[in-house]
Parts: structure tokens; sequence; C-alpha cells
């Protein structure tokens, strides 16, 4: 993971510095719509950041209610501490019922887990079912967006890639490829001994988990195979099933800016004598890989309020610039910065918590009120201790720069003295009142911006001025 590289990367990209712009400014502005109609907006924000904060504080009971009544309702539910332990879950239960193709509807639970290698490594196929999905597996990538995976990719993109690996001719048109896809996929449904989804919802007072999607794929992973596997971050739930009424049309108005997703479904259990479709059976995977530990940490618990919407990779100008694939993960954009992080182990991604400006149009649009600022900078900060901990020469010099800066600026003579040299140092870089090159390190800022230069004349000797001929004091 080389954040400062990939960013800088995609910044060259012209393709997909227009894409980003094209697909994020609908997203917005649709979002933006949706929200301005909706009547008290900000209140339901507040009530639904209320519920996840009383879910997240009592995680452990209603994860128990929620165990008890997905198997009261027929169910099976396995607990997986990390992706590992995940994937030989669901590898298993494919083994015990001689499943030989699996397909999956779009899960960011699955992609952080790695369960399509894992899969295939045991021989398995995994097909995904989800239009976007479908193109980054057939492309070798990860997803750029957690809405819209192949955000990055134009139709010219998408159609190249059929014809190179479907054996289809080159098709313009989106309702073209789109045709082709679904005719591909079709049969994989049929096919299938196992369908495996994502849930954006579990609800433990009914056992019930939910799946929001438009394309109808996600219905036909959950219904059509005779298994049904669905993997849930434990973070997911809510307590009662009355609070669907507030977090899907939170969670839908903020992600595309529809009123509702064209299906929502809401799956309790498996298929029952008298149902006429549905899997014979149910399972459902408790995914915890970290969230233990963020959870522990009341500092940046919050983090575990996501929905997954996406509305802050839409509005945040970091990612509108650098796209997915620079947050070296699964997640990107400022949930990213924040989640990654703590999943993966700060260590590897310590980049992260710093790609941000920390301007908060994140916690502005976010639909349960995530206070990104507020986690970034304690991120920030364990990140600083920990070089400072481990000796890096980098952290040293950065804590000494402070140290030396506060001693200048607690000093009156000081400070004076330090403004006079800086004045006189400043004049072999200084243009039309700003220094536009500056020698290492504080290159690292002139090479993208402007510093502006040095006053001649500070405040401190204005006012002096000033309160000799009797002005305001």
């Amino acid at each position: 993971m080389n954040f400062e590289r990939d960013s800088a990367r995609a910044v060259g990209d012209k393709k997909l510095q227009s894409a980003l712009i094209n697909v994020t400014d609908r997203f917005r502005a649709a979002r933006k719509r949706a929200s301005d109609e909706t009547p008290g907006w900000d209140d339901l924000r507040g009530r639904a950041r209320e519920i996840k904060k009383h879910t997240i504080a009592h995680l452990d009971e209603y994860l128990l209610e929620l165990e008890r009544n997905v198997r009261k309702a027929g169910g099976r539910v396995h607990w997986a501490r990390d992706a590992e332990e995940a994937r030989n879950i669901i590898i298993d239960i494919a083994r015990r019922n001689g499943v030989k193709s699996v397909v999956k509807s779009k899960s960011m639970a699955t992609e952080e887990i790695g369960l399509n290698d894992g899969l295939e490594a045991a021989g398995i196929r995994a097909v995904e079912t989800d239009l976007g999905e479908y193109i980054i597996q057939l492309a070798g990538e990860h997803p750029s967006h957690i809405i819209a995976p192949a955000i990055h990719k134009t139709r010219h993109d998408i159609s190249e890639l059929f014809a190179e690996k479907l054996g289809v001719p080159y098709m313009s048109e989106p309702q073209e490829l789109t045709k082709v896809a679904r005719e591909r996929l079709r049969g994989e449904f049929l096919g299938a001994g196992m369908g495996v989804s994502g849930a954006n919802f579990g609800v433990a007072e009914t056992g019930t988990i939910v799946i929001v999607e438009n394309e109808g794929n996600a219905r036909l992973t959950t219904t059509v195979p005779p298994i049904h596997v669905a993997l849930m971050g434990i973070e997911k739930l809510l307590p009662r099933f009355g609070d669907l009424s507030l977090f899907l049309p939170l969670l839908v108005r903020s992600a595309t800016g529809q009123k509702t997703s064209t299906y929502i479904s809401l799956i309790t259990g498996p298929r029952r004598d008298a149902d006429k479709d549905g899997p014979r059976e149910f399972h459902l995977v408790l995914l915890d890989n970290g969230r233990s530990g963020i959870l522990a940490d009341r500092e940046t618990r919050e983090s575990l309020y996501c929905i997954r919407c996406g509305a802050c990779l839409n509005n945040c100008p970091v990612y509108r610039k650098v796209g997915g694939h620079s947050y070296g993960w699964v997640y990107s954009g400022p949930i990213g910065t924040i989640i990654n992080p703590q999943l993966m182990g700060i260590d590897r991604a310590p980049e992260l918590p710093f790609a941000s400006s920390l301007c908060g149009a994140c916690r502005d649009v976010c639909p349960v009120k995530i206070d990104f600022p507020k986690v970034l900078l304690e991120l920030r900060s364990k990140v600083v201790t920990r070089k400072e901990k481990t000796g890096q020469a980098a952290a040293i010099m950065e804590a000494l720069s402070f140290r030396f800066w506060r001693a200048v600026v607690t000093h009156r003579r000081i400070y004076e003295l330090a403004l006079r040299l800086s004045r006189h140092a400043q004049r072999p870089w200084k243009r039309g009142g700003v220094l536009r090159s500056l020698p290492y390190p504080f290159s690292r800022w002139t090479d993208e911006r402007d510093f502006p230069a040095v006053s001649e004349t500070p405040f401190r000797e204005r006012w002096r001025k000033i309160d000799r001929k009797g002005g305001p004091r």
C-alpha cells in the first residue's frame, strides 16, 4: 500500500478524472435533491446516530439476540474471528454440500475477506452477479467505490473488456453491454449450488437480514440456489424491525438519491414448507475481523456506525481526485481512511489517516453523522506516537520541529527575532508576495502549491505604530 504514489498516478490519469467527476457529481446532485425533499432530514440523521450509538454500546446483547432469532427461524449462525476463519467457514459449507459453483451478490465484506480467491483455491468457481462487480471480476481488479464498483471504467473500457473476456463483438451502447452480461449470468444462477450475499442490516428482534439493491441479482442469488450464505460484519445490527423505517430511506437517499431501491429483500431463515421458492439452508456468518478492537476504543468507536452508503466518497475532495484504488484496500474515501487502518492494523496503513483535508464534507453528508475529522485526528495521533516509539527519524524530526515551534511562539522576543530572520531568509525565493519554490523539506509543500511569504511589516509592528498614534489598544 502506497497512497502517495498511487494517488499521484491517479491525479495524472485524465480518463479517470473525468469518470470520477461525472459519476460523483450525479450522485451528489441526486442525494441533495432527495435530502431537500425529505422533511426533517437532519433530525432523521440525528435519530439514526443515536440508534447506532446505542446498538454499538450494547453490541454483545444484540448479537446474541440475533443469533437466537436466526436459529429460531431455521437458520444457522457461524462466528468468524478473522478473514481466514470466515473463508474457511464458507468453503466448508460448500464442500459439505458438494458445491462446485457459487454466485455472489455485491458485498464489501466478501471483498474484505478475499472470498473469491479462497473459493477458487478450493476448486470452487465463484461468479459475481452485480454488473459492476462482474466487470471488476473480469478485469481482475478491486472495487473503486462502495456503491459503483466500476466507477473508474468508461463504456469503451467495458466494451473492450467484454470483447476480450467474453468473445463478443465490440459494443458501444450500455444497453447492449448489460444485455450480454444478463444473458451470461442467467445460466450461472440456475447452475449454482450456493449463493453468497452480504447484508445491509441485520435485525436482532426478528433474525432478519436486509439486502438493498437495484438489479435483482441479489434476490436471485438468495432464492435460486439451494443454499444461501450471508456474510455480515457484526456492526451491521439494528435492534428492532421498526428501525428499518428510518434506516432504509436514509441509506437509499444518501447512496443513490432514490426514494427507495428497486429491490429490498427481507430474509428470515430458509424456505418454509409452504414457500414456493428460497434456499433449503440459510447460514449467517458474523464477521469480526478487527471490529472488536474498534469497539474497545471509545475515541474511534463511531467508525462502526457506518451503513456503507458511499455519500462520503462522493463529497470528498480527495476521493474525487484520486479514486478508490489509491486507498489500497477494500474501503476507500473517508470511510476507508478511518476503517482500513483499524481493521488492517495501523502499521499497515499509516498514510491513510492523513489522506484527508479535514474539511468535514464527509461528516456533513453522513446519514449517521460520523465525526470523521475527530476520528482522523485520533488516528493521526496514534500513527505519530507509534512512529516516535519505534524511533523513526521522520517522526522524531517532526516532534522536534513542533517543540521548536512551540518554544518560538510562546516567547515574544524569540518570536519577533524569528520573524525578522524569516523576512531576510525568504528573499531568494520570494516572488510577488508568495514563495513558489523552497528547498527540501519545504519543497514538499511548494511542489504542489505556493506558500505565503512572511510580511515585510508584521502585524505586531503595525499594531505598535497604531498604538503610538493613539489608536485602538
